[in-house]
């Protein structure tokens, strides 16, 4: 089934049978890069829009959120510039949302792009104001404004976390500065189909089973995707598709998912790595059973250390 042009960029099989590969169109070329590269290892990260954004601490804090993204005026002769750039564009039957990437979209209103404010939003909260590291990505940012918007769609957004933004920065909004490095846009319908179906399962028992789990992943609370906890789960919903089959192999037993929970693994000294346990309990028997994925979040892209398997309590 072919997937929705919102969601072609985001999970696809791979080679690994128990993983999502991600794929985000590649960067275009650009002659003039405004924002300078950053060392993704020593936390320098590039200034941008007046140099907003300065060195960060020799420890650079990761990102890797789950929301959605929409764009904001800083100051309001940018909005009144945009509402000329509207007047001049053929918008006729077109919704507000649908004009301003239309608008955005044009090569000759590229300026006014790069003049807005972007927001991700998680949860309905206004918790980061996004910088691309390089400025060819303002594409990803565009793209992110849907045609047809629904409450479905979201914003996967991995950078780097910076400090809070200046007040003059985004009309006032203080919230912390990500630059981002990647930023993939989908729904949750074309998330789900997108993960390889066990043969044994029909589509509408394992849709239903990994509705259910993604769900309870993004209603987790305070999940802005900045803790190493945080950014392991936000990998696995999008990443892992073992976390899927296994839930729907519980519901099949007559198991409920009981229990999410995430902890750091102790005996690692020198990495950052973490496990997420699922808890299934028996309906009839209220047995639970524990299984366990272990991922390694050390470093800005999260992956894989372990399958998912039987994990017993220490």
């Amino acid at each position: 089934m072919e997937l929705p042009e919102a969601a072609e960029a985001m999970a696809v099989p791979s080679t690994d049978s128990d993983a999502l590969t991600l794929s985000a169109p590649a960067p275009k070329a650009s002659a003039d890069v405004l924002v300078p590269q950053a060392c993704a290892t020593c936390g320098a990260a590039p200034a941008a829009n007046g140099g907003a954004l300065a060195t960060t601490a020799a420890a650079p804090s990761f990102v890797y959120a789950i929301g959605t993204i929409e764009p904001r005026f800083p100051r309001p002769d940018v909005e009144k510039e945009f509402a000329q750039a509207v007047g001049r564009s053929e918008t006729a039957g077109l919704s507000d949302l649908q004009a301003v990437r239309d608008v955005l979209s044009q090569r000759q209103n590229r300026y006014l792009a790069r003049q807005l404010c972007w927001v991700m939003t998680i949860e309905g909260l206004e918790t980061y104001i996004l910088l691309p590291r390089d400025p060819a990505d303002l594409d990803l940012l565009i793209d992110a404004l849907r045609p047809e918007p629904s409450p479905m769609d979201l914003d996967c957004v991995i950078g780097v976390r910076g400090p809070i933004a200046p007040a003059e920065l985004c009309n006032g909004l203080m919230v912390p500065l990500v630059v981002f490095d990647q930023v993939y846009s989908f729904d949750r319908e074309s998330l789900i189909a997108a993960i390889p179906r066990p043969e044994k399962f029909t589509e509408e028992a394992f849709s239903l089973a990994a509705v259910e789990l993604f769900d309870r992943i993004m209603q987790m609370t305070d999940n802005a995707g900045n803790t190493d906890e945080q950014r392991t789960l936000n990998y696995c919903a999008l990443r892992y598709q073992a976390i899927y089959a296994t839930t729907a192999d519980a519901f099949a037993r007559d198991e409920s998912l009981s229990a999410v929970d995430v902890q750091p693994e102790p005996l690692s000294e020198t990495r950052s790595i973490v496990d997420v346990i699922f808890s299934y309990t028996n309906r009839n028997t209220d047995v639970t059973e524990k299984f366990s994925v272990r991922v390694d979040v050390t470093g800005e892209f999260p992956f894989l250390v372990r399958k998912m398997s039987p994990y017993y309590d220490r």
